[in-house]
């Protein structure tokens, strides 16, 4: 019986290629939808912008914002979203790096995993809360706390003169980067882990301290890495709005004081959107959309390049 059955053959059916094909096809075109959408997204914001673009052309972005006498331009936003993120992610990198490289480095792990959780709770909280506390809690501490010891300090400084109002450019520096510290803490923890044990051996094997073996074999090869999550965070904090909205002062007015109020790009959209009583009011603010689209579009995808450019693990023989 059991020779029998060993004689057996069993006849599968033959492969069906039509199933793979199909599945290959499927996943192709949900992958191709990301880029169908951000065109759509590009094309809807274009056309309302076509306006705007006839009548102020290349000008749009050197001329200030003066919607009583039908001048339209985005360079007090533009100046206010570039100051706020940058001063955000000067805020943010310092305290990011330095709680990835605990995490990494020197974290035991019950420490690790409910810091880990933290941060990424942290990440989850709405920007509209941040927002709410904000206003509320952050920024009445800092006017009366840090912004008159910093004028006492280095007030001889332009941008830390003038009368100091709270809502202002550094009000929203400060909210964006305690808004994208999780997510460059995240990115920088795959960059350190991404780091070869091999390289961390050798270096201990050679006597180096845990700080020397920080600074030489784990951060000193994770420099472009690290720039990625940077940009990364840039990405995040160029877009930002509603905290950013409720913090910021939303004035259209330049000035060289980092306690004036100030307005972003996404902010000035936010704020004016329902007050365009006219077409060109309206296609000029789809063109700070546009502006603001193609500046986030552009940081992501360098931030991406880098990030992707970081070498992988190497093979302990060959280090």
């Amino acid at each position: 019986m059991m020779a029998a059955a060993a004689k057996a053959k069993i006849v599968l059916p033959p492969p069906s290629k039509a199933g793979d094909a199909a599945f290959r096809l499927l996943t192709c075109g949900m992958a191709l939808m990301v880029f169908v959408l951000a065109a759509l997204v590009g094309w809807e914001l274009f056309q309302g912008s076509k306006l705007s673009l006839q009548r102020f052309g290349w000008s749009f972005l050197i001329h200030d914002w003066d919607p009583g006498n039908g001048n339209f331009g985005a360079l007090p936003f533009i100046c206010g979203t570039f100051v706020s993120s940058v001063l955000g992610l000067m805020i943010a990198l310092p305290l990011s790096v330095a709680t990835a490289i605990y995490l990494t480095e020197l974290a035991p792990a019950w420490v690790r995993r409910p810091v880990v959780a933290l941060v990424e709770m942290l990440a989850a909280i709405p920007s509209v809360i941040l927002g709410l506390w904000g206003i509320y809690v952050l920024v009445p501490w800092l006017r009366d706390h840090p912004y008159p010891l910093l004028q006492k300090l280095i007030g001889w400084l332009p941008v830390f003169r003038g009368h100091i109002y709270g809502q202002c450019i550094l009000s929203a520096a400060v909210i964006i980067a305690i808004m994208i510290v999780p997510i460059i803490t995240s990115m920088a923890r795959e960059v350190f882990r991404a780091v070869p044990d091999s390289q961390r051996e050798a270096a201990f094997a050679l006597g180096a301290t845990r700080w020397e073996v920080t600074r030489l074999a784990v951060f000193k090869g994770s420099a472009r890495g690290m720039f990625g999550a940077a940009m990364l965070g840039l990405g995040r904090a160029l877009g930002e709005t509603m905290a950013v909205t409720m913090v910021i002062g939303n004035s259209t007015d330049l000035s060289a004081s980092l306690f004036a109020p100030g307005s972003t790009l996404a902010s000035a959209i936010a704020n004016q959107f329902s007050e365009a009583v006219d077409d060109t009011y309206r296609s000029a603010l789809f063109e700070l959309g546009l502006v603001l689209l193609l500046v986030t579009i552009v940081t992501n995808i360098l931030a991406h390049l880098l990030i992707g450019a970081v070498s992988a693990p190497k093979d302990a023989s060959r280090v």
